[in-house]
């Protein structure tokens, strides 16, 4: 068929194929999955944060129905089984062993301490809160700095004083002197706290074996089945990869949390293979609490050096990276290469100097959430230069605006390694500025002092870096992972064709958006291409999802695969032609004689006449498939300008966002609906930081926000409605020139929204700096409190 469109698919808001399936509710989800005899587990968590294990008593349970086995660490042990290993390496990292089921000591509130395996679901959790497990408590640490101190409860007796690493990125001798020097300096002492990714879908596992061939199948709730089947295979199961199969169907919602290899996937794969039945488990949404990856969770001391008239001079980092009780896949990651890389945001500054440490603590462990050190990072910046902006009278744009590196300065080699590839910031701040009226909402905050609602209005500009790159400097880095995407294009003898791609889609519209890129380059319509992706089974190698870069890479590996086909389709036109390669043109799917149109084969003929080679060229192999890998050369620099305008009522502490806009720069847009999509979810999770969402401990390790009745997540009336605009700045080194979106709102929108909220409390009541989340007490107090007021009782 050909297509006879004089536009381009790709830049169109076309809605996504795949939601039909979803809203109507006939998606396929692992849980949905249904095999045949499958038999169901239930773990058996600690309600400890540290604790020795004594007894199991299998005996109290193997007598209730249904009750087919029940599972503990020793059995774990016997199979041989391999610690769940980290993914990057940094110098010197401790890595304590991490089992699939805890053999000697319980180490967070959630780990899993054994597993009982019954014919229904209600049967084995029925026999897992039956289970009698014997627990000695342990002295137990939950903050990192309270994990630092002399005579801390240890974690892991292997990692001496809780520290898994110290890291240090920057010239510390040239910030010293940029502070030395510096007539000002601006100081803030911040938490960045932690959080729950709650995707809609809790992690899911299916496992089956089938022991004539020693092969396994595992349904998983996972953003990159390849890896899923690496490591499980080659570091965990010790069998070979091509004995695993992984299949991550549709996915509800990862956010980073689905990236990682989590005990549950070991348990049922071992469930199997002793059982001779496919199991299944699936998370209640208490259990995603305790055992889901969670994020962010840092305590730093920053400093910023400045002129007498704005210029930043330097920027020093002192930062306590909380990683939980274990290190998992991205942990040692996230809060060094993913973070102090970033520091130096869309600025000049002379000088940086950070230094990381990673702690240990008693508490679920950390690992890439929604942004995955870039968020972490920008709000650090940006609060310390609102500060910088305040302390100078100055207003934050145009403090801002002093320092932003220009246009005409690009490649940028900034002082903490990384190479701004491009970018042009003044635009996307002025776009902001205008659509939101900057000037009058100044006009409008200064009316509103002195009253009992105040506004705040937060504006920021940041960057992020997506798209991990290249595959042998992050692996020098420390990276046990490649960084590189596939490919593979298959053109069928009736002109359908079929895309196969390494990376997974779990709400970023792959299916819609990577054949709008086919269309185009083959011309031939979209309803004549489908997507393929989530089955090691069916694809080639591929690296999966996360920190945006599917478009990026993966995006950029199709069009290279499509590259081939379509010259693989000139070279066999012209053949069939009987003209040179050279004089083939191809244009609304027909391959043409320039100049003489009339002599054309269109996309249906080529495609059968390489699949029946009865008039073939003979240098050219039958068939019509292509595949193609591509490794970045560069990280891609997402960047944009965010305002959040915030209304506080001083007589309650509620923070009410009233409004918010924002420009984003992405390079072009392959499909501004879905890209809208992207920034409207990131916004909304962004904000639920800045406002309510806290995975709060007590000292001693227990866990204070296990259900939705504690763990406070944005609704609906929480968020206004967004006001969405773009600029184009593209990437100069990938073959579309785009960049990523998937993590924008998020990065940028905690930062904006906490940006309102201190800029309210700062001009009315010169409070400088207050922590996250803003909850309604907490302003309320800090009001009273910098008012010189008493709180008064709720009768007065």
């Amino acid at each position: 068929m050909t297509d006879s469109r004089s536009e381009k698919y790709f830049g169109q808001a076309l809605k996504r194929k795949e939601d039909p399936r979803f809203i109507t509710g006939t998606g396929n989800y692992t849980d949905d999955v249904v095999i045949p005899g499958t038999l169901h587990a239930a773990m058996v968590r600690s309600p400890y944060p540290h604790a020795k294990l004594g007894a199991i008593n299998t005996e109290s349970v193997k007598d209730m129905p249904g009750v087919v086995r029940v599972l503990t660490g020793q059995d774990v042990k016997d199979a041989g089984l391999g610690s769940i290993p980290v993914g990057w390496l940094l110098p010197e990292l401790k890595t304590p062993a991490h089992p699939a089921i805890a053999l000697d000591e319980a180490n967070h509130v959630g780990d899993i301490v054994a597993v009982v395996i019954a014919e229904t679901r209600a049967q084995a959790e029925d026999a897992a809160a039956a289970l009698e497990v014997d627990y000695e408590a342990l002295p137990a640490v939950s903050s990192a700095s309270a994990a630092l101190k002399d005579g801390a409860a240890l974690v892991h007796d292997d990692v001496p004083g809780n520290v898994a690493f110290h890291w240090e990125i920057g010239d510390e001798a040239a910030t010293n002197e940029a502070f030395g020097a510096a007539p000002r300096k601006v100081s803030v002492k911040l938490k960045n706290h932690r959080l729950v990714a709650n995707p809609i879908e809790p992690r899911s596992s299916l496992a089956q074996f089938t022991p004539a061939s020693g092969e396994y199948l595992l349904y998983t709730t996972s953003q990159n089945p390849h890896i899923h089947r690496l490591i499980l295979a080659a570091f965990v199961m010790s069998i070979p990869e091509h004995k695993l199969r992984v299949i991550s169907p549709d996915v509800g919602g990862g956010f980073g949390t689905k990236i990682f290899q989590y005990q549950e996937e070991v348990i049922v794969l071992l469930a199997t293979r002793l059982l001779g039945r496919p199991v299944k488990w699936t998370a209640r949404r208490s259990e995603a609490f305790v055992s889901d990856a969670q994020g962010r969770d840092h305590e730093t001391v920053a400093q910023l050096a400045v002129s007498d008239d704005g210029k930043i001079l330097g920027f020093r980092v002192n930062t306590l990276a909380n990683l939980g009780a274990y290190q998992t896949l991205f942990a040692p990651a996230v809060p060094t290469y993913l973070y102090g890389t970033l520091l130096n945001g869309v600025y000049k500054i002379p000088a940086i100097h950070a230094k990381v440490t990673g702690v240990m603590t008693n508490t679920v462990p950390v690992d890439a959430y929604r942004g995955a050190g870039r968020p972490e990072a920008t709000y650090l910046i940006e609060r310390i230069v609102d500060m910088a902006a305040h302390e100078l009278n100055m207003d934050p744009a145009e403090f801002r605006r002093k320092n932003f590196i220009q246009e005409d300065e690009f490649p940028y080699q900034t002082p903490v390694a990384l190479v701004y590839d491009s970018g042009n910031y003044e635009p996307a701040l002025d776009k902001a500025m205008g659509m939101m009226n900057y000037p009058a909402l100044r006009e409008e905050q200064a009316r509103m002092k002195g009253s009992n609602k105040i506004l705040g209005v937060g504006l920021i500009s940041f960057l992020e870096a997506c798209g991990l790159a290249p595959s042998a400097l992050v692996g020098q880095l420390g990276a046990q992972a490649g960084q590189w995407e596939s490919s593979l294009v298959r053109v069928h003898p009736t002109g359908k064709v079929e895309l196969f791609t390494g990376s997974h889609s779990h709400g970023q519209g792959h299916e819609t958006a990577f054949p709008q890129i086919a269309a185009d380059e083959l011309q031939i319509p979209i309803e004549d291409i489908d997507l393929i992706h989530g089955d090691t089974g069916r694809m080639p190698y591929g690296w999966g999802t996360y920190g945006s870069r599917s478009a990026a890479v993966g995006g950029s590996a199709l069009k290279m695969a499509l590259g081939k086909i379509t010259t693989k389709m000139k070279k066999i036109a012209a053949h069939l032609l009987e003209a040179s390669v050279d004089d083939v043109e191809h244009e609304g799917g027909v391959f043409r004689i320039k100049g003489a149109p009339e002599k054309s084969k269109t996309f249906f003929d080529i495609a059968l006449m390489a699949h029946l080679a009865h008039n073939y060229p003979e240098d050219l192999e039958p068939g019509l498939e292509a595949t193609a890998f591509y490794d970045p050369k560069n990280f891609v620099y997402p960047f944009g300008t965010h305002i959040a305008v915030v209304e506080i009522d001083t007589d309650t502490g509620h923070v009410k966002l009233r409004n918010y806009g924002c420009v984003d720069d992405c390079g072009p847009l392959i499909n501004p609906l879905i890209a809208e999509g992207q920034v409207h979810g990131g916004i909304a999770q962004g904000m639920g930081q800045a406002l309510l969402e806290d995975a709060a401990y007590d000292d001693e390790g227990n866990f204070l926000a296990g259900t939705y009745m504690e763990y406070a997540m944005p609704r609906a009336d929480d968020v206004p409605s967004f006001q969405i605009g773009h600029t184009v700045t593209p990437s100069p080194h990938n073959p579309l020139g785009v960049k990523g979106i998937g993590e924008a709102g998020t990065i940028a929108s905690t930062a904006a929204v906490a940006s309102a909220v201190m800029d309210a409390l700062w001009h009315e009541c010169g409070i400088a700096h207050l922590d996250m989340p803003y909850t309604a007490e907490k302003v309320w107090k800090a009001i009273r409190d910098a008012r010189g007021a008493q709180p008064q009782a709720a009768d007065d």
